[in-house]
């Protein structure tokens, strides 16, 4: 279960504004980038949401990885995405790999605020005590 989480929150996004809404192009993009970086890709699923109108509004999706997977939010109206980075460790060390996607995908949106988070899976802190 040894394994690397990566979160981040991307606030005010400098990229086209249509990237946020384009759920094949997001598929694309980041079924192609996580394969740059040296993971597996073995399933995806992407949404495109619509408002009330029928106005694109945004895009949710997962890549699969047989590491584990990536996953992302946007949200057009307020130039924001979530992004969520998981690696698993079992077979070799995949840190590297994550870590060179996630700071891939932050750049591709250029938010002026990043809030990070770094989470080390699976490792017991001690032992349970009886």
């Amino acid at each position: 279960m040894n394994g690397l989480h990566l979160i981040a929150d991307l606030h005010d996004c400098r990229c086209p504004p249509g990237l946020l809404l384009d759920g094949p192009g997001l598929e694309a993009y980041c079924a192609d980038a996580c394969q740059r970086h040296g993971l597996t890709v073995v399933g995806r699923l992407f949404h495109a949401f619509r408002d009330v109108q029928g106005q694109p509004a945004g895009v949710t999706g997962t890549v699969v990885l047989a590491e584990s997977h990536l996953a992302i939010h946007t949200w057009p109206e307020i130039g924001a995405v979530t992004l969520d980075v998981y690696v698993c460790n079992f077979s070799g060390d995949n840190s590297g790999r994550a870590l060179a996607l996630f700071a891939e995908v932050i750049g591709r949106f250029a938010p002026d605020i990043v809030e990070k988070k770094e989470v080390a899976r699976g490792h017991l802190a001690s032992p349970l005590a009886d």
